[in-house]
């Protein structure tokens, strides 16, 4: 699994996904997602970075750099 600094707080987060996951039972280990939001902008979040954005709006660029 690749690790990848969390786009709002920078700590690493495991990015699943590819061959090296196929044999991979770690089960519910926390991973990072890409989110597009609703201006366009891609990031690469951590669960508790998304916990933390906006959930009576849709979440913008703006709102992954208050984090």
């Amino acid at each position: 699994m690749a690790h990848e600094p969390c786009d709002g707080c920078g700590e690493r987060v495991e990015v699943a996904g590819g061959i090296a996951d196929i044999w991979s039972f770690g089960g519910d280990r926390a991973v990072g997602l890409a989110l597009e939001l609703a201006d366009g902008s891609e990031w690469l979040l951590c669960s508790e970075c998304i916990d933390r954005l906006p959930d009576d709006r849709d979440a913008t660029a703006d709102d992954v750099e208050e984090l």
